[in-house]
C-alpha cells in the first residue's frame, strides 16, 4: 500500500526560487533588472524570461504591461511562501512533529552552543507567551 503525501502548495524549483528572491528584494522588476541582479555566470535573457512566465502561470508573479515590456511583481511574499513550504516539510516528513524535526536537524547539523542558547531563548519566550 502506497503512502500519498498530503497536498501541499506548489514548490519552487531552484531557478524559480532564485528569481523569486530577487523579486522579493526588488518588489518590482523587468527581466533585465532580474538578470542584472543575478550572479555570474548569468543565464540567457530568454531563460530568465521563460522562468518568470512560468512563475506567472503558477500564480507566484503578476505583471504590469508597458506596451510589449512587462514589469513583474510577486503575488506571494517570502514569509508566506516559507511558511507554506516549511509547513509541508513538517507535515510530509515529520508527521507534524516539531520535536522530530528539531531532533533530525540538530543531529545532522553542527549546532553551536550560541545557536543552542538562542533556540532555548526562543522557546522560553514562546512558553512565556502561552502562559
Amino acid at each position: 500500500m502506497s503512502t500519498i503525501a498530503k497536498k501541499r502548495p506548489q514548490e519552487l524549483t531552484r531557478a524559480e526560487l532564485e528569481i523569486m528572491q530577487i523579486l522579493w528584494d526588488k518588489r518590482r522588476a523587468f527581466v533585465g533588472d532580474i538578470l542584472d541582479a543575478m550572479p555570474h555566470p548569468r543565464p540567457a535573457y530568454n531563460t530568465v524570461s521563460t522562468i518568470v512566465r512560468i512563475l506567472e502561470k503558477k500564480g507566484f508573479v503578476a505583471h504590469t504591461a508597458y506596451g510589449r515590456t512587462h514589469e513583474y511583481h510577486p503575488l506571494m511574499g517570502r514569509e508566506e511562501y516559507t511558511d507554506q513550504y516549511m509547513t509541508g516539510v513538517l507535515s510530509n516528513f515529520f508527521g507534524g512533529s516539531l520535536v522530530q524535526m528539531v531532533s533530525f536537524l540538530s543531529s545532522r547539523e553542527n549546532v553551536s552552543m550560541k545557536e543552542a542558547d538562542s533556540i532555548i531563548g526562543i522557546l522560553e519566550e514562546l512558553k512565556k507567551e502561552q502562559q
